[in-house]
């Protein structure tokens, strides 16, 4: 066993650990009478050829050994087969060369088709579709199979199989309508979900209640599967349609978040299941999403156990979703909330991503100046985590400059928005500040007393010239006029070698220069190039409408932002804060307005 195993020149090839000349021993040991050394020995070399899915040159040499200990060899037959379907659909440079070596290993192990496990049956049927368009050939023993097959599971894998290796879509459908009749429901749902994978859209209605009957009676987690990238799991599939993603809510499945995520205008739709699933902060935070892009306003009862709870992350969250949702007194929801919890409703954090104590500043965001309570209580006691409302309630502000001075540097952009109104305490405390290197604090002293020195010297003396260009564009973009002594740090920010960067760049340029023939070209750059949008491509948007121009470069991906019915920029992580793709469609929406 295992001849011409040292023909081989081991040290030249790769695991992932390195050189591979280990390898050798661990498949002797792989075939060892002692079946804790297999075990061990197997452990390896899971790890070594097929590391977290990935695989190497030392992985398509060893393949053919592998199949010959799981053939002949003394130890878990299963174990070997999962190697080489690990192998088989790995990822990697040499996935290529490993695919073959399987493939070719394939003829030896067909025997174990028809193995007595029905776990070994199944795991063949999973290497020989790995294999993909090199395993055509073995396309009748599949369908041979599936006709003497009496195992449900191996069944059902056989159908998913042969659905996405068949090269004839008439005998593949054909197949599959009729056994969506099938007597096992995992058989009817492999069937229907091969269908819907192919299918086109809108996916056809009889087809999805087939595939839902079928999965209720047969749930199953597709979260981990077998199958090679050509296969779509039902609830992919699903969500490519949005009426049938909702009617699969309808029926059960938890796509609800999912749902309002991928496609826009379904939050209506989508609420009444994420309320009635909350059972967590985090879930509440969702449902806050969710409720900033409806009108609201009707009660929501469903929240009350969530808002009495003794938990201090269900009551933040359920009244963030209150505010969101603009229940009837939400306002001394949050003013309540304040006084019981104000360091919980200041600070919580449900993961480091997550944060629902932005429920104070969402109260005054959503309710503006009905909101005025609530920017009281933040200025009777002021809290670093809060005093952005007063933001939009300068007078309160104002009368309370000396706790705003003894919360810098949280109050430097309060203080700063105040302008003159903040005083000389509060420019002699960020003149200090400035002095030891505070940009904020520098940012906000020139709107304070009008003095640009400090905050061009702050910039100037940053140790890092990247670092020293990024700030130039934050304090040029921040200030415009002023902060024109920092215009050639700027400029060099226009050769970053990201689009992103430049495009903040010439943002800041305009706003300095008002120059837009060399800056709305860049700017619409990084809008041209789509892709897949996140937050930044925000502020392209903000940029090109504060200049009310659009140019031609920029048009189609402003109009597909302004009509797409899928998401276009992401919102990941949720804080219970209104999806970002709002206001990319209401700033595309208002751009092409403008440009006509």
């Amino acid at each position: 066993m295992l001849d011409g195993i040292d023909d081989i020149d081991w040290v030249e090839l790769e695991h992932a650990y390195g050189p591979a000349d280990d390898v050798p021993g661990l498949l002797r040991a792989a075939g060892s009478v002692d079946a804790r050394v297999r075990d061990e020995a197997l452990e390896e070399l899971f790890s070594s050829l097929c590391h977290q899915g990935s695989i190497y040159s030392a992985t398509a040499a060893a393949v053919p050994f592998v199949a010959e200990l799981a053939v002949d060899g003394p130890g878990d037959r299963l174990a070997l087969l999962w190697l080489l379907h690990g192998a088989a659909d790995g990822t990697g440079r040499e996935y290529q060369q490993v695919r073959r070596a399987v493939a070719v290993a394939l003829p030896a192990l067909l025997g174990l088709a028809a193995d007595e496990d029905p776990d070994v049956r199944r795991t063949m049927v999973w290497i020989v579709t790995a294999c993909e368009e090199a395993s055509l050939p073995l396309l009748p023993l599949l369908r041979a199979r599936l006709e003497t097959e009496d195992d449900a599971e191996v069944r059902a894998d056989l159908v998913t199989a042969l659905g996405l290796l068949d090269v004839s879509p008439d005998i593949r459908q054909a197949r599959n309508r009729a056994l969506l009749s099938a007597p096992e429901p995992l058989v009817r749902r492999a069937a229907a979900t091969d269908l819907l994978r192919t299918a086109p859209l809108p996916l056809p209605a009889a087809l999805v209640e087939s595939a839902l009957d079928a999965r209720e009676a047969a749930p199953a987690d597709e979260t981990h599967h077998p199958w090679p990238g050509s296969y779509r799991p039902l609830t992919d599939r699903l969500m490519d349609d949005p009426d049938a993603a909702l009617r699969a809510v309808e029926r059960g499945l938890p796509l609800a978040w999912e749902l309002t995520e991928t496609w826009r205008d379904r939050e209506g739709d989508v609420l009444p299941w994420l309320a009635e699933a909350a059972k967590d902060a985090e879930d509440l935070c969702q449902v806050a999403r969710v409720g900033a892009a409806l009108d609201g306003g009707e009660p929501a009862p469903w929240l009350d156990p969530h808002l009495r709870s003794e938990d201090p992350a269900l009551r933040v969250a359920a009244t963030h979703a209150a505010v969101r949702l603009r229940v009837p007194g939400a306002l001394g929801l949050v003013l309540r909330l304040m006084d019981e919890l104000p360091e919980e409703t200041a600070t919580l954090q449900l993961t480091p991503f997550i944060a629902p104590g932005t429920v104070v500043p969402a109260a005054v965001e959503v309710f503006g100046a009905a909101a005025e309570p609530v920017a009281r209580m933040v200025a009777a006691r002021p809290r670093a985590e809060w005093l952005d409302v007063l933001l939009r309630f300068p007078v309160l502000a104002a009368g309370c400059v000396d706790d705003l001075v003894r919360l810098l540097p949280a109050s430097a952009g309060v203080l700063g928005a105040l302008g003159r109104a903040a005083g000389p305490s509060a420019a002699r405390a960020l003149r200090v500040r400035a002095g030891a290197g505070d940009l904020t604090a520098a940012s906000a002293l020139v709107r304070v007393t009008g003095d640009t020195g400090p905050v061009v010297d702050v910039v100037r003396a940053l140790p890092d010239a990247v670092a020293r260009r990024a700030a130039a564009v934050r304090v040029a973009g921040e200030l415009g006029p002023p902060a024109a002594a920092l215009l050639p740090l700027v400029e060099e920010r226009l050769k970053a070698p990201d689009r992103e960067s430049r495009a903040d760049a010439a943002a800041a340029i305009w706003r300095v220069t008002g120059r837009t023939h060399d800056t709305a070209p860049v700017i619409a750059d990084q809008l041209a190039r789509h892709g897949d949008l996140h937050d930044p491509h925000l502020g392209a948007l903000r940029a090109l409408t504060a200049m009310r121009l659009l140019p031609a470069a920029a048009r189609p991906a402003v109009e597909h932002i302004s009509i797409s019915p899928r998401r276009v920029v992401s919102g990941f992580p949720c804080d219970g804060t209104p999806h970002p793709d709002l206001e990319a469609r209401k700033l595309a929406r208002g751009l092409l307005a403008l440009a006509g």
